[in-house]
């Protein structure tokens, strides 16, 4: 049964990366996927928002229609996707080298899971990044 990292290594992911790809990022302000890409922008991250849907910036960032597209190193893939649908974006993951995938909360995919970290990827699954990052990093996001 799949565990997630500690909340000490779930603050050091955080802590040390620098871009995080929102995977189901929406370019509606009220969408939850935008406000986490924003908060996480506003702590000092640079975001790709992913989304094949997406037709111009959000949050004054170009879209990109996967993973695959985004031509810097990704630290964190935080994915806002169904549960069903993960497995091609945590292969996607593995693909382009992505350091960890962060799954939201009520996101949860074993399978997936298991096959990236089996790929050396780390995993936080049915975790919010957002809340994570101000409750271990001591700072509002």
């Amino acid at each position: 049964m799949f565990q997630n990292p500690s909340d000490e290594q779930r603050a050091a992911i955080l802590k040390s990366a620098r871009n995080i790809a929102v995977v189901g990022c929406s370019d509606k302000p009220e969408r939850t996927s935008y406000l986490i890409a924003e908060a996480l922008q506003r702590a000092g991250y640079r975001i790709f928002p992913v989304n094949p849907n997406l037709k111009g910036p959000v949050l004054g960032e170009k879209p990109y229609a996967s993973l695959t597209e985004i031509k810097e190193k990704i630290d964190i893939v935080n994915v806002f996707r169904r549960s069903e649908t993960v497995m091609p974006v945590v292969e996607e993951a593995v693909q382009v080298g992505a350091g960890c995938v962060w799954m939201q909360l009520g996101v949860i995919h074993e399978e997936a899971a298991r096959y990236a970290k089996e790929h050396g990827l780390t995993v936080v699954m049915d975790r919010c990044i957002k809340v994570d990052h101000a409750l271990l990093l001591g700072r509002r996001s």
